[in-house]
Order: C-alpha cells, then structure tokens, then sequence
C-alpha cells in the first residue's frame, strides 16, 4: 500500500489518497482439497489420507487403488506378488467408442496394474496369509478370465499351503467385454473355494465399496466370515433395476453394508483402521 500526495508544489496541503498495489496471484496445487461426497465438507488431502484414506468429519471411506490398500493391509515390506505379467487378450474382438484391446492400454498406462486385481503372499500382524485385492480404477473393477485366474490360483496355493487366504472385493462386477468368457470365472472360483472348504481352508471376505454383480453372485460371498466396510454398496443388480422389476419401494439403505449385517449376508462391519486387527483376530481364532 502506498500513499499519494494530490498537492501542487506551493499549494496547501490536502488528504492523501491511498493507491493499493495488485495482489500476487499464489498458486495452490491441484487435488491440495477435495469435497467428501458424504458431508460435502471441504478437506484437506493429507489429512484425508493420514486418516488411512477416510473423512477426518464422518468416516467416509474413500475408494483405494488395489496398491494403496495392500500397503494399508500388508505388514511393510511383507508381500510378494504372484502371477505378475498375466494380461488379458482379446477373445471377441469386441469395440464400442473404443477396441478392448485400447481401453486394456489405457487403463494399465502410468504404472498401474495390469488387470483388476493383484495377488500375492504376505503378513498381517505377523499372519502368513494369501491376499488378493481388486483394483477399481481398471476398468470399474471387472472380472474378465484374468481376475478369475488370478484369485483361482491365489485359492489354489492357500489350499496347497494351508494358509488363510484374504480376498478384498471392490468390483462392477464381470467384464462384458469378454462375454461368456468372463461369466464362466464365477463358477470357476466357486469351484475353487470349494475345495478349499473341503480342505478346511479358511477364506475372510472383505466386502468394500462397490461390490456388485457377478463378484458378489461368486466368491465374494462364500466367506467363512465376510466383513466390509462402513457403508459399502453391496449387491447384484443395481438398486433402480430391482425397484423397476418388483415395483416396490426399497427400504432406506437398500444395499448398503449396515442393511446388509441387519439380514445376516455380511458378519462384521469393519473400519478400514481396525481391518488389520480384526483379520489377524480371526485367524488366531479360527486356527486354535
């Protein structure tokens, strides 16, 4: 701020009029904040995720990358990947705006994963466990012949070695870009799983945000526990479709997780900060 004299040399002094200089822009870096979709209150980024990726407000849980949410679950440095380079092909040809095969690049582009699901072997609190964890951010989370194989041979090397075997779904269910192909992994992982059961394996189902079509009609339900998280959107078919074919009004929280553990699908609800807790609680217990 600076000040101005509106005298003429030898006149009487007069009021000095204020000029304000122009403001520097600063700027602020993109995604610093984000708006949480529950409470639409703004917060800070860092926050959020030094919150383990929730609202420091309500507890919205936020969706993670299949990466970020073993780094979340997984002892540091306790897990190794299997079946690394399995990539999809392309059995139909199929093309819409865009060829599979392009929509395939575009989604593994930046480091991200190759399908939409990674699996490996790792701890938790100290647990050897098998862990496969779904990736919605390829391709809304879909089940083509890839994910299928991956959790089939994840299943089967629990079988194997006798260890608990952790799945955490977040999926839209099966791919219809590969058709049929795709419809065929839920019976292929329900097989597998039930010679797990057979073998007195121990399979915990973690149910996040959304767990839909044909992963909640396969694996992801034949848990011997089946826990989610707060809120999670859970079901088959989406909800304006079922109001549309029973024309009923469907009751408030229809699928979602709280719903769900009130009619007995779901057996816990379990905060993303008490995840690792409860899983390595379960395995104690059922192993005793």
């Amino acid at each position: 701020m600076t000040q101005v004299n509106s005298t003429q040399p030898g006149s009487p002094p007069t009021a000095t009029m204020r000029v304000s200089q122009p403001r520097k822009n600063v700027d602020v870096p993109d995604g610093l904040w984000l708006r949480c979709p529950t409470c639409t209150e703004i917060i800070y980024r860092k926050d959020m995720e030094q919150a383990l990726h929730t609202c420091p407000n309500c507890d919205h849980h936020f969706r993670l990358s299949a990466k970020a949410r073993i780094a979340l679950t997984v002892d540091a440095g306790a897990f190794e990947e299997m079946d690394r380079n399995l990539v999809s092909c392309d059995p139909i040809e199929f093309t819409a705006r865009k060829s599979y095969r392009q929509q395939l690049l575009d989604a593994s582009k930046g480091g991200r994963s190759k399908d939409a699901l990674i699996s490996g072997c790792g701890f938790i609190k100290g647990r050897p466990v098998i862990l496969a964890v779904m990736d919605f951010d390829f391709l809304a989370g879909s089940m083509g012949a890839v994910v299928g194989e991956k959790i089939t041979r994840a299943i089967e090397r629990a079988t194997q070695e006798h260890l608990p075997l952790v799945i955490i779904s977040c999926s839209g269910g099966a791919r219809m870009q590969e058709s049929t192909i795709s419809l065929m992994q839920m019976a292929k992982t329900s097989s597998a799983l039930s010679r797990l059961h057979k073998r007195g394996g121990l399979f915990i189902s973690v149910l996040a945000d959304p767990t839909t079509g044909g992963t909640t009609a396969s694996f992801a339900m034949l848990g011997d526990l089946i826990f989610a998280e707060p809120k999670a959107m859970i079901g088959f078919a989406g909800p304006r479709t079922i109001a549309n074919t029973i024309r009923t009004e469907l009751p408030e929280g229809f699928q979602r997780a709280e719903f769900l553990l009130e009619k007995g699908f779901v057996d816990r609800i379990v905060p993303r900060s008490e995840l690792r807790s409860q899983i390595a609680r379960a395995i104690d217990y059922c192993s005793r």
